[in-house]
C-alpha cells in the first residue's frame, strides 16, 4: 500500500515544479518575445510564461521547510514586475506557516486539484482499442492545435493560444501523443518522465469526440510507455470531481491529495 505522506507529496510536487520550468525554457526558445521566467522561492519555482496563459502560477513552495514573508515579497515582487496576478498551487502537506502567510495576505481559493498515483512495477496493460500513437516530429501544428481546440472549445486559435501547446511540444523530455477517430486527430496528451516518475498531463478531447473512449486509449498507452521502460510511479492531475479524474481511477489511480489553487 502507498501511504501518502510528505515523501510521496514532495516528488511529485517536484517533478510538477521542474515540468513548470521546462516549459518556461521552451517558451524562452520559441517566442522569446513572452519573456517568459522563472524564480525558485520557498523551495518551489514561480513560472511565468505570459499574463493570461494557464501555465503562469507557482508550485512546490512550502514543501521543503518553513516560508518567510521575504520569500513571499519576491514571489508576488516577480509577478507585479511582469503585470501579472499571483497564482499558486497549495499542497495540504505545505508547511503551516505558507497557510498563515497566503491567509495574512488575502489569498482566496479559485479551484481544487485532485492529485492522482498509481504504481507501475508488476503492471500489465493492455493495448488500446483506439488509434493511438507518439505525434510525429513534423506534427507540432497538429498536435497544439488539437490541445488548444479541446481544452478551450473552440475552433480558430490565436498564435499566443497555439504557443501554450508548442511550448509543450518543446518542453525537454516530453512525448507528445495522438489519439484518432476516422482517420483525424480527435485527442491529445502529454507525458513527461521525472527519476522513474510518468507524470500525464495536457489531456484533450475536441467537442464533437467526447464520450468515445479517447481519453481512455491516452492513458493506456502512456501507461504502456511507463511500464515498458520500467518507470515506478505514474501520476496525474485533474479538477476535483471531472470526467477526468473518473477516466484516470478506471486505470486504477487514486487520489493521493487535493491541492488548492490561491490567488491574490
Amino acid at each position: 500500500m502507498m501511504h501518502a505522506g510528505l515523501e510521496l507529496a514532495r516528488r511529485l510536487e517536484a517533478a510538477e515544479a521542474l515540468a513548470g520550468v521546462a516549459c518556461a525554457q521552451a517558451h524562452q526558445r520559441i517566442n522569446p518575445a513572452v519573456g517568459a521566467a522563472v524564480l525558485e522561492v520557498a523551495g518551489g519555482f514561480a513560472i511565468f510564461v505570459g499574463v493570461a496563459s494557464p501555465l503562469t502560477h507557482a508550485v512546490g513552495l512550502g514543501m521543503r521547510g518553513e516560508v518567510h514573508a521575504d520569500e513571499m515579497d519576491r514571489l508576488e515582487g516577480f509577478y507585479g514586475a511582469r503585470g501579472a496576478a499571483v497564482s499558486l498551487d497549495l499542497c495540504p502537506l505545505a508547511s503551516a506557516s505558507l497557510v498563515e502567510l497566503l491567509g495574512a495576505r488575502s489569498y482566496r481559493v479559485t479551484e481544487f486539484i485532485n492529485v492522482l498515483v498509481r504504481p507501475l512495477a508488476g503492471a500489465e496493460i493492455a493495448p488500446a482499442g483506439t488509434p493511438v500513437r507518439l505525434a510525429n516530429a513534423d506534427e507540432e501544428q497538429l498536435w497544439a492545435r488539437t490541445v488548444g481546440r479541446g481544452f478551450l472549445e473552440k475552433d480558430d486559435l490565436t498564435a499566443e493560444e497555439m504557443d501554450v501547446g508548442r511550448a509543450i511540444w518543446h518542453m525537454a523530455g516530453a512525448r507528445c501523443y495522438l489519439a484518432f477517430s476516422g482517420g483525424r486527430a480527435a485527442a491529445a496528451g502529454a507525458m513527461a518522465i521525472d527519476g522513474g516518475l510518468a507524470t500525464l498531463f495536457a489531456d484533450s478531447t475536441l467537442l464533437g469526440f467526447r464520450g468515445a473512449g479517447l481519453q481512455d486509449a491516452l492513458i493506456r498507452e502512456r501507461l504502456r510507455a511507463a511500464v515498458g521502460e520500467g518507470w515506478d510511479l505514474a501520476t496525474a492531475a485533474t479538477l476535483a470531481g471531472s470526467v477526468s479524474q473518473r477516466n484516470y481511477e478506471r486505470h486504477g489511480f487514486r487520489v493521493a491529495y487535493t491541492k488548492a489553487t490561491l490567488v491574490r
